[in-house]
């Protein structure tokens, strides 16, 4: 019997996330870094943004960069020549990868559209916009600004400027049915490009939800509910041969966000801007960053000192690094090379993993493994967080 042909792991890739805090209100679900400025002077934010990217150029080894990611924030509240100005600084300090793939969130409201062109001469690969609903009375809930009307121009005018495009959509809302919801999304698997994805409602400490939900405002479904509608997202999605190569992401093969797969397959990461993370190699040691989450505190350490660095953390110990892999990795379908642990994290899997302990979570159909990576099962990924403590 002829042996198994061994498949090269994936590359985990190189990203370089720019983060733009600014939005023009506020949406009550949001937990994120934003913050509502009635005027932002772009050309200073711009040279505050390149000067912290030129800084950690210099703190690490060059490699090529896989992809660049603008998050927020609502980078659509950028201009292009802003976007334009960043990418371009980004190719004077590193070089590019043939295939780069460059994200831009953007809110889909008539105005933000109106630039979908001149990010796309700036050099912008990939859109994704931030759709949420297809219901009016879901947006007013939200806190959305645009119509289902203006959403939809906006995804047919992003399908003719972009090949590669992306919306979010957002289910488990208040007295949301399981007909309402397949009834949607069979509507948006036909309106997107080739990604989409999906989020549960989740109330997040300090946000204008959370202080509904303690006053009685809105209940969100129970877990009984919100289970049977994430079980139906995935068998629609599937289906339409769409399934979730991560947990709340489905794409057609081939248009998995490639910066995201970076975070989650342990890759290096940049991250530029207030509040921004990063994951990269500095002193050859994987070094954990964290930028200034304020704004005008940022602003002012950037123009100070060349950057805006709040913590730094050396991820210098096997154990640690091992559990955050696979945090990140088990969120996959495709789950965790052996070959990628190994190499990131400095010791072989079976050094940190309980061998008894796999075997258990494998017996109870949560993981499985073959000899070249482990990955949790669909009921697996589902209790994610309760797997790592049994692993280790």
């Amino acid at each position: 019997m002829p042996a198994l042909q061994k498949i090269k792991a994936p590359d985990p890739g190189f990203g370089l996330y720019f983060h733009w805090p600014f939005c023009r209100k506020k949406c009550p679900y949001c937990d994120f870094n934003s913050h509502v400025r009635e005027t932002v002077d772009q050309l200073r934010w711009t040279k505050a943004l390149l000067a912290e990217l030129s800084w950690f150029a210099g703190q690490i080894t060059s490699k090529p960069l896989t992809s660049i990611f603008f998050g927020g924030g609502t980078p659509s509240l950028m201009s292009p020549e802003t976007v334009a100005a960043l990418i371009d600084g980004a190719r004077r300090h590193f070089a590019f990868t043939d295939d780069i793939e460059i994200t831009l969130e953007a809110n889909p409201t008539s105005v933000e559209a109106a630039s979908f062109a001149g990010y796309r001469q700036a050099g912008v690969t990939r859109l994704s916009l931030g759709v949420q609903s297809l219901h009016d009375e879901a947006l007013k809930f939200l806190g959305r600004e645009h119509s289902v009307n203006e959403a939809l121009k906006a995804v047919e005018l992003a399908r003719s400027v972009f090949e590669n495009i992306s919306f979010d959509l957002i289910y488990a809302l208040p007295n949301q049915t399981e007909t309402e919801w397949r009834a949607d999304l069979e509507r948006a698997l036909n309106l997107a490009g080739d990604h989409l994805s999906l989020y549960q409602l989740t109330i997040e400490p300090n946000t204008g939800f959370a202080g509904a939900v303690r006053r009685g405002d809105f209940r969100i479904p129970g877990e009984e509910k919100a289970e049977a509608l994430f079980d139906l997202t995935q068998s629609i999605c599937s289906a339409a041969g769409w399934p979730a190569y991560e947990i709340s992401n489905h794409a057609r093969a081939g248009f998995e966000c490639r910066h995201n797969l970076t975070y989650w397959r342990y890759g290096e990461y940049l991250g530029i801007g207030p509040g921004a993370h990063g994951r990269v190699v500095a002193e050859d040691v994987r070094t954990s960053f964290q930028q200034i989450k304020r704004p005008e505190s940022w602003l002012q350490a950037v123009e100070e000192t060349g950057y805006g660095t709040e913590t730094r953390q050396p991820l210098d110990n096997p154990l640690e690094r091992g559990e955050e892999l696979l945090l990140m990795g088990l969120r996959l379908k495709e789950g965790v090379w052996f070959e990628n642990f190994n190499r990131a994290v400095g010791v072989p899997f079976s050094s940190l993993v309980s061998e008894d302990r796999l075997q258990r979570l494998i017996n109870a159909g949560l993981m499985a493994q073959d000899v070249q990576h482990i990955w949790a099962t669909e009921s697996g990924r589902l209790v994610l967080n309760s797997l790592l403590p049994e692993l280790f």
